[in-house]
């Protein structure tokens, strides 16, 4: 099946229809609204479930087989936020802090957008490793700090600009303990845990709950992402208009950065299904964790920027073409390794 092919199968999934059906609900002045308590309730619960699929997973994997992939996650979460920082102060000229912020977002990754990649590939039925979900927690982080810390440095050489962190006394560990005690890390790292030390028996009493109906609660959270994202670029037109490298950069730099993660994961030995996981996953850009870093390390960063290209434009890229169109790069990849 061709890449445009894929494209046109993953539009037509739940998944992505029922964002679709989110962002003309806002685009008609539709009176669907989604509680703030139902919106906690739906992520607590994916995030979760990530973490324990991943968790009981990693517990019948050898811990040889995952250390290569695990470097190779280390690895784009170090080298993706520098290439983003570079692109957005030479080229985009954006503010140290601006540009920080960005490189955060698009360093790390987005939970709801690898649970959408496993969707299509169980969809597909192609196999990946299990351990995937202990990944997303290890590209998170890093790259948050990695990003912070290049905002530092720079801003210790440019002089007052990004002073702001510090002045309000928000140094390394309030930034750490925001990222590490933040819902997304917590939630995947404790399910992780959880995961990997409950037994079998104790794991499938839990399964309906968050195997059977995994799905339909990532569909009823899209729904609510549909009319959040809609809503971000209506705010954003109404206020003068979208920053057109930002536009290009949002759409150009998932598609970069997804191709370095299907080298990484070729390179680190994994299968296609773990490999196109793995470049979505470096494709994606945070939205959870990432915001609430910034908010606390960059007050001075200007949140139209990082939250309109993080949901408003990389997420429904991603959702609807990005995710085929890593996997076949992917397939490419493995097709030419093969002849």
């Amino acid at each position: 099946m061709g890449t445009l092919e894929l494209i046109g199968s993953n539009l037509l999934s739940p998944v992505v229809l029922a964002f679709v059906l989110g962002a003309i609900a806002v685009l008609v002045r539709s009176d669907l609204t989604f509680p703030a308590e139902l919106y906690t309730a739906l992520s607590i619960y994916l995030l979760l479930a990530i973490g324990l699929r991943g968790g009981h997973e990693l517990a019948a994997t050898p811990w040889s087989a995952v250390i290569k992939p695990a470097v190779a996650t280390l690895g784009l979460g170090v080298m993706i936020p520098m290439v983003c920082y570079g692109l957005l102060r030479r080229i985009g000229h954006f503010s140290i802090a601006d540009a920080a912020a960005l490189a955060a977002h698009y360093g790390s990754v987005s939970a709801v957008t690898f649970a959408a990649t496993l969707t299509f590939l169980d969809a597909k039925g192609v196999k990946y490793e299990g351990f995937m979900p202990a990944l997303v927690a290890l590209l998170e982080v890093p790259a948050i700090v990695v990003a912070l810390l290049i905002a530092r440095v720079a801003s210790q050489r440019a002089g007052p600009v990004g002073a702001a962190a510090q002045t309000q006394g928000k140094g390394w560990g309030a930034i750490l303990h925001e990222v590490l005690a933040g819902r997304s890390v917590l939630l995947m790292l404790g399910g992780l845990v959880i995961g990997l030390v409950s037994t079998g028996k104790n794991i499938a009493k839990v399964a309906p709950l968050f195997e059977n109906l995994f799905y339909g609660m990532l569909v009823l959270f899209l729904l609510d992402m549909g009319m959040v994202a809609a809503k971000r670029l209506r705010e954003v037109v109404k206020s003068g208009g979208i920053n057109w490298f930002l536009l290009v950069f949002a759409v150009l730099m998932p598609v970069a950065s997804g191709v370095i993660g299907v080298l990484a994961g070729k390179v680190a030995g994994m299968s296609l299904g773990g490999t196109t996981v793995l470049g979505v996953m470096a494709a994606s850009a945070s939205y959870i964790a990432a915001p609430a870093a910034v908010r606390v390390a960059l007050p001075e960063a200007n949140p139209g920027y990082y939250l309109t290209a993080a949901i408003g434009i990389t997420f429904p890229f991603n959702l609807t073409i990005g995710i085929p169109l890593v996997y076949g790069i992917a397939t490419w990849a493995f097709s030419g390794a093969a002849a």
